[in-house]
């Protein structure tokens, strides 16, 4: 308990600064919605002059594009691309930075095991990415029902915003196997931002073709939000991918940081 308290004491900071960026990328586009649906017939005619690879690329469909939900889920898509660095970033530090900071012996001498350690850190990440989300979908949503500007789907709302969560702990998992490999990094943000953005460019270019298959290569293209408009509820072969990647990674974790050599001075 004392471990889980002091992780989230370290990443309360941090978590409040990206908490603060996601509200505020949601703010700024959900402010322009309704000039946006007032010129709807223009925006409209401005979107079908692009290509449809380009439209796919950015999410747009330019039918739904100017519902409250339709907008909204072109919002998320950047909202859920700062949510996958946040969670990368603390899969790769969370059960790295003692051995980065030389403080893993004062950690390991403790009468626990390691596998104590790795749940308390884990779980510690994850209230902290549940805690993320749940204050950005209070805020978001209080804001899309003052900008609304015809009624829409609660429900659906709340799914369109669940997927944030999936997509996060995804990369959180990704990021964490990677730092029980590679421990050292001497810095971990050019991975995390590197990974996290080389997933979206290839999803963006996924999105762009007709292969449901080469879906699978990106988490960002595991939840299309328009087929969550249409059918109220998500695709379970992406769903089921999610779940394969999170629970491999995370028993990788243990098996690995349960065996490892780790050193407090390298």
């Amino acid at each position: 308990m004392n471990m889980y308290l002091h992780e989230l004491k370290s990443l309360r900071k941090s978590t409040i600064i990206w908490v603060c960026a996601m509200i505020a990328i949601a703010l700024v586009y959900l402010s322009l919605y309704p000039a946006i649906y007032r010129d709807g017939a223009h925006f409209k005619d401005m979107l079908a002059g692009y290509p449809a690879s380009i439209r796919a690329m950015l999410g747009v469909t330019v039918d739904s594009v100017t519902s409250p939900l339709g907008f909204y889920s072109m919002i998320l898509a950047f909202v859920v691309l700062c949510g996958g660095v946040q969670a990368m970033n603390l899969g790769m530090t969370i059960l790295s930075k003692e051995t980065r900071e030389r403080t893993a012996d004062f950690l390991l001498v403790k009468p626990v095991s390691r596998a104590a350690i790795v749940t308390a850190k884990v779980l510690a990440a994850l209230t902290v990415l549940l805690v993320t989300d749940v204050l950005y979908y209070a805020v978001a949503s209080t804001i899309a029902s003052m900008v609304k500007q015809s009624s829409y789907s609660g429900g659906l709302f709340f799914m369109i915003n669940l997927t944030l969560f999936f997509v996060q702990l995804i990369f959180f998992a990704i990021g964490a196997v990677v730092s029980v490999f590679f421990d050292r990094l001497r810095s971990v943000l050019p991975v995390s931002l590197g990974t996290v953005f080389g997933c979206y460019i290839v999803g963006a270019l996924v999105a762009a073709g007709k292969d449901d298959w080469a879906r699978f290569i990106s988490p960002f293209r595991y939840f299309d939000y328009s087929y969550i408009i249409q059918n109220s509820r998500y695709e379970t072969p992406y769903l089921i991918t999610g779940a394969v990647i999170v629970v491999t990674a995370v028993v990788t974790c243990y098996f690995v940081f349960a065996r490892k050599d780790i050193h407090a001075v390298s």
